[in-house]
């Protein structure tokens, strides 16, 4: 695929009706464009593009710089004033042109409302959907469909694509609702009116049809959703007494289709991408301790697990998946820490593969709890946040083998986007907020900057953007959003009397450009102006002259408050330092009568010494 380009030959600017004019508004030039197709963004890289665009225009002659890859590029006077800011704007809306908008999603009291993503047309954002009531909100893993829920007994499924209600439920004494990853199914949890009353219902959105019943007690974080999908819902599976329920993920009509036997199994984690095994938790129980066990999900491969790891002084575990469902990362949770270093307990980072080539701890370099983990968007590389404040970010490969140190500091949160490039290094919750942007790939810090109170943070689905939320009911003042680019420089700051939800619409990352690429490519174009040798030396001696007579202006003090601006020179005396404070008529008299005072008593001392 191509797009359309008027890059032609630019006439001279001596041409008779153009002489002083800028070519890229002349009549003339606008009468010589045509469409020059080249290929689509995505499939070559945006530096190869850039440059040739411009080699593929005559009036303007490429020059290599000595040692550099880098390209700048001769005009002629007449020429100068062409428009370089159009024709990277074509080639802006070339590469973004495939790539879906994003949408951030509000909710407050009286119901959400969508936005259209940065950049902003005149700083704020514009609305996409008007306000609507609700209570909860929920988009599906692929940001295909939004789940609304407007009351205890109604609930709505929107279509992302044009942001209509395709399919509203009815559903009487309505605790929660999920949406499954491809927004295909609906999975809701309502008070039970008795006891055998199946009160968990998978209902098909297109056809708001019920699909399967089943009966739960109660739910918490490790039970619900009570069905869980791969990440393209081709296999779903279920947490039973004692074994693990695997369903056809397009037919749950003859219930499912196989079992797996885990004796006193307490949680379960299905890989994603793609759903090819199973993680399944059993604690501690009478002396055994508690494991984590890895199966594959076909039936003929269920036997026995592909890993396994048992640990002592386990309370609770945490279970990541990577993406290619390769490796997963165990963080082991216990509630009494023997040593007596920590009120909150120990943790333990354990790594296994299901190739079982890696059952073991991860090599951490301090000592403390392990406070966030994630996966790259390739799933060959993981970072941590360990040890006790401040703590240490680490990146390590798919064989544990540190990559990059991330430093130390007031941490406990880290983000990497899902382009893989930009990192994210936080501390939010009761640390004060402090961020540290780093490029992965570059390995050197961005920036960094502060998020009070945050208590939501993600990065947009094109890795540009970086989004914090402070929201109620954990912070009832001062609920805001702030979004920051991808090096901490602020964006976007924006105020609520009250916020409950604030979050992007999710999209595939294979979606976007290397928006990284582009501004790199960019940033290498220069271009200068080729002048007559006579107004080279003429400009020159003009430019000396400006330089010795524009001299900088200096910069105005800082302002002081009265009470301290003797604060210097008392901290100087005080400490017998010299201060560079100007004093006054008085204290310059003052000091005088001491010093004159001082070589009295000793010109008195040293001839009462003589004398003796």
């Amino acid at each position: 695929m191509g797009f359309p380009l008027g890059l032609n030959p630019i006439p001279d600017s001596s041409e008779k009706g153009d002489k002083g004019k800028c070519p890229s508004s002349s009549p003339s030039f606008l009468a010589t464009l045509r469409p020059i197709e080249l290929p689509a963004p995505r499939s070559v890289p945006s530096a190869v593009v850039v440059r040739r665009l411009f080699l593929d225009t005559p009036s303007f002659s490429p020059r290599p710089k000595p040692d550099s890859s880098e390209f700048s590029f001769q005009s002629s006077a007449g020429h100068l004033c062409l428009d370089i800011l159009l024709v990277v704007a074509i080639f802006l809306m070339a590469t973004t042109a495939s790539s879906p908008p994003l949408h951030i999603l509000v909710r407050e009291p009286e119901g959400f409302s969508l936005w259209n993503g940065p950049p902003f047309a005149n700083g704020q954002p514009s609305v996409k959907l008007d306000r609507t009531p609700c209570t909860s909100t929920m988009f599906s893993t692929d940001g295909s469909r939004l789940m609304v829920i407007r009351s205890d007994s109604a609930v709505g499924v929107y279509d992302c694509s044009n942001f209509k209600e395709i399919r509203n439920f009815e559903i009487p004494n309505l605790v929660t609702a999920a949406l499954s990853p491809c927004g295909t199914y609906l999975q809701t949890f309502q008070k039970s009116s008795t006891p055998q009353e199946k009160n968990v219902i998978l209902w098909k959105v297109e056809s708001g049809e019920s699909v399967y019943q089943l009966l739960q007690k109660n739910i918490t974080k490790t039970t619900w959703p009570s069905i869980r999908f791969s990440s393209d819902e081709a296999v779903a599976c279920r947490l039973a007494t004692n074994e693990i329920q695997f369903f056809d993920g397009c037919d749950f009509s003859k219930g499912f289709k196989y079992r797996l036997r885990v004796p006193g199994v307490a949680a379960v984690e299905l890989s994603k991408t793609p759903g090819s095994h199973i993680a399944a938790f059993v604690p501690e129980s009478k002396g055994v301790p508690a494991s984590v066990q890895i199966f594959a999900c076909r039936e003929d491969q269920q036997s026995q697990p592909v890993a396994r790891r048992s640990f002592f002084r386990c309370s609770s575990v945490q279970l990541h998946w990577n993406y290619g469902s390769t490796g997963l990362l165990v963080v082991v949770q216990s509630d009494v820490d023997k040593t007596n270093q920590s009120y909150y307990g120990e943790s333990k980072l354990n790594y296994l593969t299901t190739d079982g080539a890696h059952e073991g701890l991860v090599p951490l370099r301090k000592e403390g709890p392990i406070h966030d983990v994630q996966w790259s968007y390739s799933g060959s590389e993981f970072a941590v946040v360990y040890g006790f404040m401040p703590a240490k970010a680490t990146i390590f490969d798919k064989k544990c083998n540190p990559l990059l140190e991330l430093g130390t500091g007031p941490y406990n949160t880290i983000r990497w986007n899902p382009k893989g490039k930009f990192i994210c290094l936080a501390g939010f919750g009761n640390l004060p907020g402090d961020m540290a942007f780093w490029d992965y790939r570059e390995k050197k810090q961005l920036g960094a900057t502060k998020a009070e109170c945050s208590v939501t943070s993600e990065w947009s689905p094109n890795g540009c953007y970086f989004m914090t939320a402070t929201t109620a009911p954990r912070l009832q003042i001062d609920n805001c959003i702030k979004i920051f680019h991808h090096n901490g420089s602020l964006f976007f700051k924006k105020m609520f009397d009250k916020l409950y939800q604030a979050e992007w619409k999710q999209e595939s990352p294979e979606s976007f450009g290397e928006v990284a690429e582009l501004i790199k490519s960019i940033d290498s174009l220069k271009v200068e102006e080729q002048k007559p040798q006579g107004q080279t030396a003429r400009s020159s001696q003009n430019s000396a002259k400006v330089t010795s007579t524009n001299m900088p202006a200096q910069k105005p003090a800082a302002y002081r408050p009265p009470h301290a601006k003797n604060a210097a020179t008392v901290q100087a005396e005080l400490f017998g330092e010299s201060s560079s404070e100007t004093l006054s008529k008085n204290a310059l008299r003052n000091k005088k009568k001491r010093e004159k005072q001082r070589e009295k008593k000793a010109a008195e001392a040293g001839s009462a010494l003589s004398d003796s």
